[in-house]
């Protein structure tokens, strides 16, 4: 029985032909269904996510070729653009993908985390449908353990890579207690709604959308139970906010230098933590000046971002020696597995000779002969059975005049050399 893994990924596919090979989970159950009865596979897993849709499977022959048909016949796609796309894997290839993708390596963002849970959760399917129970489900205990050891002994996943994420590290730091802390976002674009997930992931509760559109405005605030306010507003909310992150796509800056002097004095010159991530700019340069005020641009951020992929990058090469020990262990325990089954099968051997004679001494006996003669004859063909092979293997091993291989046999058959 062999591993195979084959996919597509955001690395090889547009989204385009990615949209269509994915699969929800009754077309897994039903699809790998279809796999185990047509004796295709033996155990399978299904991945599939917005960035990826990959198959793990154990079968005794498998090819790209009926990879490739496989997943033409479920989503009905065109063969000659999915054969562009699809990669396809074996043994300790497919062991080594698995693994890099559970830890973030062969993310769209490196060492992000969520891929983990969403492999751990393909897990639970195949596991809950019994599509597994042999190495390949070893392979995935394995995969988790090896995740969870790169997570913390390595910082692939400590330092912020996206713009947003390091907006919100950066607010973290200023602020002790986000749950503490007024936000107004400024845009209700893809952009501040990333934002404000990672603000209301890391505790903040009191948020404040405004934007031009109080529809889409409250189209996002819904999620994160926020209040909405149009941009005519901006100027009272200064007043009353922490932390203001703005992403428009207006022409001219929306927070100018006089609105915000105007704030800070009825603050009382209590500090506001400033993000702007539009392009061209929300808030004019001017106001980095004003005491008390801490403006960061997104070319600010984007600088903390390249130094911390750099630091990824630098962790992912320490991750890839994990990996590759493992990948090791898991061979040498698949290893484990092919004498577990040479032993077994050698008993087995012995158990048969064993019972033939048995039986034939017993008919011996109830056909009156001596019981000392049955025994003795019983006693001699067994041991002539059971040492045959050995005794062939010693002599082959003399007559080679091959001194290693002779130590090696008679000191795992117990034979002393004197």
């Amino acid at each position: 029985m062999a591993l195979f893994s084959f996919g597509i990924s955001y690395k090889t596919a547009p989204v385009s032909i990615r949209e269509k090979v994915s699969f929800s989970t009754e077309q897994v159950v039903d699809c790998v269904l279809e796999l185990k009865q047509q004796g295709i596979a033996e155990e399978a897993v299904v991945v599939s996510t917005c960035n990826r849709t990959e198959v793990y499977l154990t079968s005794k022959q498998f090819d790209r070729q009926t990879a490739l048909d496989w997943l033409t016949k479920t989503h009905g796609v065109d063969t000659q653009n999915l054969s562009d796309c699809l990669y396809f894997y074996q043994e300790s290839d497919s062991v080594r993908h698995l693994m890099q993708v559970a830890c973030g390596l062969d993310s769209m963002v490196l060492g992000e985390p969520q891929i983990l849970g969403q492999l751990k959760q393909a897990y639970a399917v195949a596991d809950q449908h019994r599509f597994i129970g042999g190495p390949l489900s070893k392979l995935f205990q394995m995969t988790f353990s090896v995740a969870k050891d790169v997570r913390t002994n390595t910082e692939i996943g400590e330092s912020a890579v996206s713009v947003a994420f390091a907006a919100v590290s950066l607010a973290k730091q200023i602020f002790a207690d986000l749950a503490k802390a007024k936000v107004l976002l400024v845009g209700a674009g893809e952009t501040t709604e990333l934002v404000a997930r990672h603000l209301y992931d890391s505790g903040a509760r009191q948020l404040t959308v405004a934007n031009r559109s109080v529809q889409r405005a409250e189209n996002m605030a819904t999620e994160f139970n926020a209040e909405v306010a149009t941009l005519s507003q901006i100027p009272d909310l200064l007043t009353e906010v922490d932390i203001v992150v703005s992403s428009t796509a207006s022409t001219l800056p929306l927070i100018g230098k006089g609105m915000v002097e105007n704030a800070i004095k009825q603050r009382r010159n209590r500090p506001i933590f400033m993000v702007d991530l539009a392009v061209p700019r929300d808030i004019e340069t001017q106001v980095n000046d004003i005491d008390n005020i801490y403006l960061y641009t997104v070319d600010d951020l984007q600088g903390i971002v390249q130094r911390n992929q750099q630091k990824r990058i630098a962790a992912a090469e320490k991750a890839q020696v994990i990996i590759d020990n493992e990948v090791e262990s898991y061979q040498q325990w698949l290893k484990s597995l092919e004498s577990v089954d040479y032993v077994r099968n050698y008993r087995a051997q012995a158990e048969k000779v064993k019972d033939a004679l048995l039986q034939r001494a017993l008919n011996q006996l109830e056909q009156g002969a001596e019981a000392e003669k049955v025994l003795t004859e019983l006693s001699n063909k067994l041991t002539n059975q059971l040492v045959h092979t050995p005794t062939v293997a010693l002599r082959a091993a003399a007559s080679s005049d091959n001194k290693t291989n002779i130590e090696f046999l008679a000191e795992h058959l117990g034979v002393n050399p004197e």
